[in-house]
């Protein structure tokens, strides 16, 4: 069992590491690109839109600040899964959430995000009590 709960630690310290980097990958790919939500012309045929939706995705997608870290997210999510073969979910799900909030919080700290530092900390300390309470 205590395997079991590194292996949800792990893999919420993944998703939440890989969320702060996608979010900061998408942010960069926007600048690069030009891309605003206000920038879609709303008089474009719909195949237009489509075609227009599809190269965006796909230039994304090849975007290695973007992509890399999303890739590394997918292949947490197929570790959860396989996880919850032997893990009972209502362990699972509360740990690997929580771990993942945490991680989020932490992780865009360190990128420059703009939080409440202090606030951050001290409900990721709650967090790490509330995982503690819940594998002891």
């Amino acid at each position: 069992m205590a395997r079991d709960v590194e292996k949800m630690v792990a893999v919420g310290l993944i998703w939440g590491s890989t969320n702060a980097l996608i979010r900061r990958g998408a942010i960069l790919w926007d600048k690069k690109s030009g891309n605003s939500p206000s920038s879609s012309h709303t008089s474009q045929k719909l195949h237009h839109k489509l075609i227009s939706s599809l190269t965006d995705l796909l230039n994304l997608l090849l975007f290695w600040q973007y992509s890399v870290p999303f890739l590394v997210n997918l292949s947490a999510s197929a570790t959860f899964f396989a996880l919850l073969n032997d893990a009972p979910i209502s362990l699972a799900v509360p740990v690997t959430n929580a771990t993942t909030f945490a991680a989020t919080a932490v992780f865009g700290m360190l990128l420059g995000e703009n939080t409440h530092g202090g606030l951050a900390l001290l409900g990721t300390g709650f967090i790490v009590i509330g995982i503690w309470l819940c594998i002891t």
